[in-house]
C-alpha cells in the first residue's frame, strides 16, 4: 500500500482518509491514480490540482461502509468500484452488524486496491450475472453463516471483525493468522482459479502436477480434514495445515499469501523498508521475476517478525515457505503476470472449469 500524501499540504495520510487532519482539505481515494486528491480544499487555500468538484463526489456509502472512494457525479448517489461488488448487507436496524459491516468493508477496499494493481480482472455480477463477482456480508448473530466461495459469490460472517470470536476461532482452528483481509484474499483465490485456470488447459495440467487434481470429492475431502487433521509432514508442502484439506483450498491458501507478500513488499518499499523495485509500480518481469520476489520479501518478513517480538507481539508472517510452496506460489505469478501482460489472453478470461464453482470455504 502506497504512502499517502495530501496534494494541498504534503501531510502524510493512510489509505483510509477522507478528510486531511492537518489543512481540513476533504480527500478522496482515486482508484485509477491510486492516490487521494483534493475534492475541496480549504476556502482560503488555491490547489490546482483539486478535483472538480462537478465531475467527482466520494461514494454512497461515505458514512454506512466509511468509504471514502470516489465516484462521478451525478443526480442519483452512486457506489464506487469496491462498495458496488457488495450484493448483500445487514439492514440499517441491525446496528450492531452495520459496525461490522464497515470493517469488513474496510478490508474489502484493500483488497480491491491490491488486485487493481496487479491488474487482475474484476468481472461483477453485472458482466456475468452466473460466474460474476460479488460479496454478501452478513450477520450469524441471528442465523448461521458460513464463510465461502460459490461460483463468484464470497460471502464472509461479519462475525469475524470481532477481535474476541476471531481469535477464539483461530485459537480452537491452532491457526498462525485470522484477519478479515485474510479470509478476503483467501476466497479471492477460489474466484481467481476459475477465472485464470480455466483459460488454459497448459495451465490446469501444471495446476493438476502441484495442487492435485482440483475435481476431487470436495465434501468428502472437509469430512476427512475436520476428522483426522492434517497429515504427518505437511509443513514440507503446503503453507498451511487447512491447505492440505483439498488441492482447491491449496491454492486458495498459496493464492492468499501471494497477495499478503506482494502488498507487504510494496508498503514496505513505500516506507523504505524494502528495495524501490518492490513496489506494485516496478514490475518484476520474466524467469527471475519471482526469485527477485522472495529475495526481497524473506529479510522484510524476518525484520518486521524481530521488531514484534521487541513490542512483546507474536510474529507478522508466522509462516515458513518451504520449496514445494515457493513452486506452488511460482506458477500463481507465473500464471498472473502472463494473462495480465497479453491483451489476448486478458479478453479470454473468465471461463470457468466445469466442476469448480460449487461452495468452497
Amino acid at each position: 500500500m502506497r504512502d499517502f500524501i495530501c496534494p494541498n499540504c504534503g501531510q502524510r495520510l493512510a489509505f483510509e482518509n477522507s478528510v486531511c487532519l492537518n489543512c481540513g482539505s476533504s480527500l478522496g481515494f482515486s482508484l485509477d491514480d491510486m492516490a487521494l486528491l483534493v475534492i475541496a480544499p480549504p476556502a482560503e487555500s488555491e490547489h490546482a490540482g483539486a478535483v472538480d468538484e462537478s465531475h467527482y463526489q466520494l461514494c454512497a456509502n461515505l458514512h454506512l461502509a466509511e468509504c471514502n472512494w470516489l465516484v462521478e457525479k451525478g443526480p442519483i448517489a452512486k457506489l464506487c468500484v469496491s462498495c458496488a461488488l457488495t450484493r448483500t448487507r445487514p439492514n440499517d436496524a441491525d446496528t450492531v452488524a452495520l459496525a461490522a459491516f464497515a470493517g469488513a468493508e474496510r478490508a474489502k477496499r484493500r483488497l480491491i486496491a491490491e488486485l487493481h494493481e496487479l491488474k487482475l480482472p474484476i468481472v461483477g455480477r453485472d458482466a456475468d450475472p452466473d460466474y460474476g463477482l460479488a460479496f454478501d456480508l452478513l450477520s450469524s448473530q441471528f442465523e448461521k453463516v458460513f464463510t465461502g466461495h460459490d461460483s463468484g459469490q464470497i460471502t464472509l460472517d461479519l462475525a469475524e471483525g470481532d477481535d474476541v470470536h476471531r481469535e477464539q476461532l483461530r485459537v480452537s482452528m491452532d491457526e498462525p493468522y485470522r484477519t478479515l483481509l485474510g479470509h478476503f484474499r483467501h476466497e479471492i483465490g477460489h474466484y481467481y482459479f476459475y477465472r485464470l485456470i480455466g483459460t488454459s488447459p497448459d495451465y490446469l495440467a501444471r495446476f493438476n502436477e502441484l495442487f492435485g487434481d482440483p475435481n476431487l470429492d470436495y465434501q468428502a475431502a472437509l469430512d476427512r480434514h475436520y476428522s483426522e487433521g492434517a497429515p504427518p509432514g505437511w509443513e514440507d508442502d503446503y503453507v498451511s495445515s487447512y491447505a492440505t484439506m483439498h488441492p482447491a483450498e491449496d491454492w486458495a491458501e498459496t493464492f492468499a499469501h501471494y497477495l499478503h507478500i506482494r502488498d507487504t513488499l510494496d508498503t514496505g518499499a513505500a516506507f523504505g523498508l524494502a528495495p524501490a523495485t518492490a513496489t506494485f509500480d516496478r514490475r518484476v518481469l520474466g524467469p527471475s521475476g519471482f526469485d527477485t520476489i522472495i529475495e526481497m520479501w524473506l529479510p522484510l518478513a524476518w525484520s518486521l517478525n524481530m521488531v514484534n517480538r521487541s513490542m512483546g507481539k507474536d510474529d507478522l508472517y508466522p509462516f515458513v515457505l518451504p520449496p514445494k510452496v515457493l513452486e506452488k506460489m511460482r506458477f500463481i505469478h507465473t500464471v498472473i503476470d502472463e494473462i495480465t501482460s497479453d491483451p489476448a489472453k486478458l479478453a479470454e478470461v473468465g471461463a470457468p472449469v466445469d466442476g469448480q464453482t460449487q461452495q468452497l470455504d
